[in-house]
């Protein structure tokens, strides 16, 4: 499609977008009395209106049932969590069985990483990508200390080349054969926080498996974002916050994934808590732990279902609008911003530049730009003007057009407000 930067054209493709309605269905700030326009997707989705129903039952069922909520409510807190799977399972691309929610993101990590990070004299090695979420480094890094390593001979990164915003395909799976027979596993993020940039998952996931390790994934980026088929790439395990795409309110739970292959290896560690135990069994009280064959086997705690509830009413609103539909839209739009950026970038003879990849499938729903000469003081100027937006050190500013609640002619007023910005800061 040839885009037009007018109004009138952005307009027009809000007017024949099917998702369209959806951006009723969330509650936006405002700023100076106006709407915002809202590019913090990726880091904190918008709250659906629907939320408040789905935790004031909860609250309602506590008030009334107290203890018994957890049998006698609409939708007991038992089994609260199963919920999620069928739901779950369509956006990450996995049976049922294989996924559940727990925790938060990096607990999860932590918690598989018991699993499947068993190092050996031999095989002790672990890849990660350069630029990494700190949350990641941390954990990597304090995983390889508890095993006795030093990080220094344990983690090896996978490096941009000089002058390249992104990693080649090629350079990870160079690594991955060069380090061998010494990796004991691949762990990566799906959608890298920085610059936006999709790893082929599938590719990867083969290629660190041929060598000898297990092969997981970060997914915070990922989930509700980009077509994800986790069971048929045979990932070993992955994990996700549900805050950031999946619209499920501040810090709130993650979910995890298992492959199936793993569900009756009982040799493999991990720790366990009562709430993984043998449903059927559970309030017996018995003193050997018999694991729920499924994701629901690494679960520790009984869930904090106030947490849940809405991230259980954005992911049925998930299953209502399905990842295909989500998915044609988000590289529609993320394109007219594309196309927006250049625009407005020849307009000011600027020179700002976008780090993520151009092509499609090696992008999602977020743009990556470099404020070359611009600086802290535009992106400011940006969120006084009603864009929130994201910086990220050194200049960088983040953009997640989310196809659930962004429109086109946020797009357009987004190119008018940065055009304005860039002309102002000249004077």
């Amino acid at each position: 499609m040839d885009f037009k930067n007018t109004r009138e054209f952005a307009q027009q493709l809000d007017a024949k977008d099917k998702l369209a309605k959806y951006r009723d269905e969330f509650h936006f700030p405002h700023v100076n009395g106006k709407q915002v326009i809202y590019f913090t997707g990726n880091s904190l989705g918008l709250q659906p209106k629907r939320t408040k129903a789905y935790v004031d039952e909860v609250m309602d069922d506590w008030a009334k049932l107290a203890v018994e909520g957890h049998f006698y409510a609409d939708k007991p807190w038992w089994d609260y969590q199963e919920r999620f799977a069928a739901p779950l399972s369509k956006i990450v691309g996995a049976l049922p069985k294989e996924v559940t929610v727990m925790n938060t993101l990096t607990v999860n990590l932590h918690l598989l990483m018991v699993t499947f990070y068993q190092p050996t004299a031999k095989r002790f090695k672990i890849i990660c990508e350069e630029k990494a979420f700190p949350s990641d480094q941390y954990m990597i890094q304090s995983q390889v200390k508890f095993h006795g390593y030093d990080p220094k001979d344990t983690i090896v990164e996978i490096k941009r080349r000089e002058g390249e915003h992104n990693i080649r395909l090629e350079d990870v799976l160079a690594k991955i054969a060069e380090v061998g027979d010494e990796l004991a596993l691949v762990l990566m993020g799906g959608v890298n926080y920085y610059t936006g940039q999709v790893f082929d998952m599938k590719t990867i996931t083969k290629a660190g498996q041929d060598a000898g390790a297990y092969v997981g994934w970060d997914l915070a980026h990922a989930a509700g974002n980009i077509a994800l088929e986790l069971h048929n790439w045979n990932v070993d395990f992955a994990a996700w916050c549900s805050y950031k795409y999946m619209n499920s309110g501040p810090g709130n739970a993650s979910g995890a994934f298992v492959h199936e292959m793993h569900h009756n290896d009982f040799d493999l560690p991990r720790f366990s808590g009562w709430w993984g135990h043998n449903k059927e069994r559970r309030f017996l009280m018995e003193p050997q732990f018999d694991p729920v064959r499924g994701a629901e086997g690494w679960q520790i705690s009984n869930l904090p279902i106030l947490s849940l509830a809405p991230y259980l009413a954005s992911v049925e609103m998930f299953d209502e609008v399905g990842m295909p539909a989500l998915i044609q839209k988000r590289d529609h739009i993320t394109s007219y911003l594309e196309f927006i950026l250049h625009e407005i970038n020849r307009e000011v003879n600027g020179h700002f530049e976008i780090l993520t990849p151009s092509e499609p499938a090696e992008r999602a729903s977020q743009l990556s730009v470099f404020l070359h000469g611009e600086g802290r003081s535009l992106f400011e100027y940006l969120m006084k003007a009603g864009v929130i937006t994201d910086w990220r050190e050194p200049n960088v500013i983040r953009l997640a057009p989310v196809p659930l609640y962004c429109s086109y002619e946020d797009m357009y007023e987004f190119g008018q407000v940065l055009k304005a910005g860039i002309l102002s800061h000249k004077k």
